[in-house]
């Protein structure tokens, strides 16, 4: 009976998650961001379009969130489709963009980037 009540719970329990295990697309995600060089930036949503989910731009957000400290990611590389540094308070908006300028990054007004000069040009996951 013990074993039958074992078996059971297990088919109903996502293993997967009561572990944590990182998705593919999770570990996607933090591959690209880790490839992303010194002196380039990548988007949120050019970032899910790498990993094979061009409308999951949020995901990557909540991932980059959530994963940066963990992985060691190069967090300040990924803004915003229109080019600007995406946090909420004015002192992590400065903070991120005397990270990006310690690489070469020029930040204009209003926390934009320059995509044109410095968007990371990539078209495949191939090789990273």
């Amino acid at each position: 009976m013990k074993k039958n009540f074992i078996i059971n719970l297990n088919q109903r329990i996502n293993l997967k998650r009561c572990i944590s295990i990182p998705s593919d697309f999770t570990n996607q995600i933090i591959r690209i961001i880790k490839s992303i060089p010194k002196g380039k930036v990548l988007t949120y949503g050019f970032i899910a379009k790498l990993a094979g989910k061009p409308r999951a731009a949020r995901q990557v957000s909540w991932i980059l969130h959530s994963s940066s400290k963990k992985y060691n990611l190069p967090w300040h590389r990924v803004i915003s489709s229109s080019g600007k540094i995406s946090l909420k308070s004015y002192e992590d908006c400065q903070y991120q963009k005397n990270l990006l300028e310690q690489e070469g990054i020029k930040v204009l007004d209003e926390f934009k980037v320059d995509l044109d000069e410095f968007l990371w040009k990539i078209n495949s996951t191939e090789n990273l």
